[in-house]
């Protein structure tokens, strides 16, 4: 079965044979021309926490626009990733991209694979150009968690599968109880995790400081008013999550936040927070014509699934198959971006495929500076190609668990 649908694969195939391969240059590459993000901020508490998400993101679409010098009327369509949004977000996409500039020609859609949305997008719209439906594309995420995160957005679910069917039931489980699932069933300690965290801290507050994430967030303008009413209008141009101080001590006074037994706390999961992220993609071929920059290469991708109630294995999963599609060993990738939902999936993760640590988020990531859970797909794009052009390295790898069971990844070279 394998073996066909590696001869189906080829059959679809770009005809040059060569295009999104590793180290070899096709005019039908797709290629990444610009990767932004908006700054990502506290949920309900940060510098986001009163703009709504479609704001968020069409600031980040006017500066893909202003970074690249693309004429928006070039833009056929638009893919944003979202997770909680009412509606889809559909609606307030579209009416993101209208006002960014994007003109009425240049057609919106949004998906929803819970936490790899934003990655999702960016396949969805590589693929579209690969398969010559359209010729210029962005793959978009955003969450405002602020706004829609709780049990409001969920959707009902039918009481007769989670009866008669014990993996459905299983995607019911709240995800702190599946990080408690993973560090219980693999061994993943307290200290690891905290360890962990604290380092992502560490890695943030290196890159603020030295000014390593400039180049790919977007600063913004936001408003707050207090209890009083009084706005105040100020420039959100960093990650407010990040915890200068934040050491392995410090977070094993924390207490468990989902079981009492347990060893996952506020301090070594993810942030709830708000953002956005854009990549603006098309064939090598387009962008050489137009005279546009060339920052990046898609290579290839994967989406696996896993038990939902150890959903946070994915990128354990879903690495392998994708690296292995792009041509290349583990050992072969420069750094890592594998999202940080919880410690304790992430350290599983890093161990199984026997990744040294030093090539995973350089930068720190969400435990650090937060998850927006349909934005982190994008993010990470954003997040990485500059990181691989600082360190003077190629190959880059996104990857993140999914709610529900699965993980998703993607390979990714720096030009």
């Amino acid at each position: 079965m394998a073996s066909r649908l590696q001869q189906v694969s080829g059959h679809l195939a770009p005809t040059d044979g060569v295009a999104n391969k590793i180290g070899v240059k096709s005019p039908e590459d797709v290629v990444i021309v610009s990767a932004l993000r908006s700054a990502i901020t506290r949920g309900r508490k940060g510098g986001f926490s009163q703009t709504t998400p479609d704001e968020i993101l069409a600031g980040v679409f006017q500066g893909v626009i202003k970074q690249s010098g693309i004429d928006p009327a070039l833009v056929n369509d638009i893919c944003v990733g979202s997770v909680l949004a009412p509606g889809g977000f559909a609606t307030n996409a579209r009416m993101a991209a209208l006002y960014a500039g994007f003109p009425e020609s240049s057609s919106v859609a949004t998906c929803n694979r819970q936490c790899s949305s934003g990655l999702q997008a960016v396949v969805q719209i590589a693929t579209a150009i690969q398969s010559g439906l359209i010729e210029v594309g962005i793959g978009a995420g955003v969450e405002s968690m602020t706004q829609n995160y709780g049990a409001a957005s969920l959707s009902a679910t039918s009481e007769k599968i989670a009866d008669s069917c014990a993996a459905a039931a299983d995607c019911l489980i709240p995800m702190g109880i599946t990080s408690e699932n993973v560090a219980a069933e693999f061994n993943i300690s307290r200290a690891k995790q905290d360890a962990f965290a604290a380092s992502s801290h560490a890695k943030a507050v290196a890159a603020q400081k030295n000014g390593w994430f400039k180049e790919e967030i977007v600063p913004l303008e936001a408003t707050l008013a207090d209890k009083e009413g009084k706005e105040t209008t100020f420039l959100v141009d960093r990650d407010d999550g990040v915890r200068p101080g934040t050491t392995p001590e410090t977070l094993a006074k924390l207490k468990p936040a989902f079981n009492e037994n347990g060893t996952t706390t506020a301090g070594n999961a993810s942030q709830v927070s708000d953002g956005a992220a854009a990549v603006l993609l098309m064939k090598r071929k387009t962008a050489e014509k137009l005279g546009l920059p060339i920052i990046g290469k898609y290579i290839t991708s994967a989406v696996v699934g896993v038990p939902p109630k150890i959903m946070g294995v994915g990128p354990a999963y879903a690495i392998p198959v994708a690296v292995e599609r792009a041509g290349l060993k583990i050992s072969d990738v420069d750094i890592y971006e594998i999202n940080e939902a919880f410690a304790s999936q992430a350290v599983y993760s890093v161990e199984k495929l026997q990744i040294p640590f030093e090539k995973v988020n350089p930068k720190g990531g969400a435990i650090a500076f937060g998850h927006p859970l349909g934005c982190t797909g994008a993010r990470q794009v954003a997040t990485l190609l500059p990181e691989l052009k600082r360190q003077g390295k190629k190959i880059g790898v996104t990857s993140m668990c999914i709610g529900s069971g699965m993980g998703m990844a993607a390979v990714f070279e720096s030009e």
